[in-house]
């Protein structure tokens, strides 16, 4: 594959400062870094896309699950079976990865940001405070549950999935928007990781564009982190409507053929 032009170059740098401060709020990035790898690096084939697109999420998921766990706090005991089953599920992902072709999952995508969004817009107390719907166990198996499914998806895939976490954690389990995505960003971490420890051995990674974007993204990981902290939970509920309802168009639009 030929060496991209320093003007896509620049193009993807600003695609990872977008992606990276979209998934720091409310997950997603994905949704903007895969498509503008796919359409600066033809060339490339799918694992190198996928490989690459983590190398860059991996840099802005590290900052804001820090900050995140510096200004929030999160509770470690349930973090950590959230980031372990992630890990699991993203690793089994990324080893079928390259067996699935994206077509299988978008249409199954599209319909699942539908009806998030659809149930966030009609239940407008969603999330503004933390009112958890199980205690112990049974808490401690729908928190590992949400990583293991959602982890598979992301090394599959990946775009949506941080903003899968952050419903799942807000819908499911009860916790505000606020410590949703604070807990959903370490788990990104973690599918980030897995993905990255299957892709790495077999020279997947685009190192070069991967660290250019890395770097982008990194950078808006920063401050999307410390803006979804200064604004709380009623911010990051209207930013997350906000960034569905943009990638149910973008990927309703691709189904129907429109771009």
């Amino acid at each position: 594959m030929a060496d991209p032009s320093l003007t896509t170059l620049l193009l993807l740098a600003l695609a990872g400062l977008t992606a990276g401060f979209v998934d720091a709020v409310v997950g997603g990035g994905g949704l903007i870094q895969l498509p503008a790898l796919l359409l600066g690096l033809p060339g490339a084939a799918p694992v190198q896309v996928l490989a690459t697109n983590k190398l860059g999420s991996i840099c802005g998921t590290t900052v804001s699950s820090v900050t995140y766990y510096r200004r929030v706090r999160p509770d470690l005991r349930t973090v950590l079976p959230l980031m372990g089953l992630a890990f699991a599920g993203s690793t089994l992902g990324a080893l079928v990865a390259s067996h699935l072709p994206s077509s299988v999952f978008e249409p199954i995508v599209l319909v699942a940001l539908v009806l998030v969004g659809a149930y966030v817009v009609l239940r407008p107390q969603l999330g503004a405070d933390t009112a958890l719907r199980f205690t112990g166990r049974r808490h401690l198996a729908a928190v590992a549950g949400t990583g293991l499914v959602i982890g598979f998806y992301d090394g599959a895939l990946g775009p949506g999935t941080g903003s899968f976490f952050v419903f799942s954690l807000v819908g499911l389990v009860g916790y505000a928007f606020l410590e949703a995505s604070a807990k959903a960003r370490m788990a990104n971490w973690a599918t980030n990781l897995a993905a990255l420890v299957v892709f790495v051995p077999q020279g997947a990674v685009l190192w070069k564009v991967g660290l250019l974007m890395g770097a982008a993204n990194l950078v808006g990981g920063y401050v999307g982190a410390r803006t979804a902290i200064v604004r709380g939970s009623a911010f990051v509920r209207v930013f997350f409507v906000l960034v569905v309802a943009a990638f149910v168009v973008r990927i309703g639009g691709e189904q129907l053929g429109l771009w």
